[in-house]
């Protein structure tokens, strides 16, 4: 195993960088040259809000025990990725911050086997307006970014 092998970023995505969804084409872009790995579809295995802010963008807010166990993708990203990944997501800018979240493989969600547990990270609506966002949307959020939320039919 090379060493960009070992050092890779477990990132899970839960909006826009997912396949379907209008950013993921930056992943795409890293797929051909092994700076992004699809592992499959995890799920968090804490509570989180997800909510949708403005232009109907998606904002996973660090409040773990609120909201809902979140539905995404896992990919284990090299720096070059990650690198892309955060000018995309704005991390410089103050937009959202790359932090740690435990998720689990969505097949093994109900039997919540501690093996399963994977340590990554995640991008989070910046602490400045985070829990503002939250309660901006009611503390209602949901546990999918989906086409629903997209068109804005929450």
């Amino acid at each position: 195993m090379g060493t960009e092998e070992k050092n890779r970023s477990l990132i899970f995505t839960y909006g826009t960088l997912k396949r379907g969804f209008p950013n993921h084409g930056l992943i795409e872009d890293l797929i051909p040259t092994g700076d992004a790995i699809f592992l499959g579809i995890y799920r968090t295995v804490e509570r989180y809000p997800l909510v949708c802010g403005p232009f109907r963008v998606p904002f996973l807010i660090n409040l773990r025990g609120h909201g809902d166990r979140v539905w995404g993708e896992l990919y284990a990203v090299t720096g070059k990725g990650l690198d892309r990944m955060d000018e995309l997501e704005g991390t410089t800018h103050g937009h959202y911050e790359r932090l740690p979240v435990m998720v689990i493989p969505a097949d093994e969600a109900n039997e919540k086997r501690i093996a399963a547990v994977v340590g990554a990270e995640a991008y989070y609506a910046h602490q400045n307006y985070g829990e503002e966002l939250w309660r901006s949307n009611g503390e209602r959020g949901f546990c999918e970014y989906s086409e629903e939320e997209t068109n804005g039919e929450l």
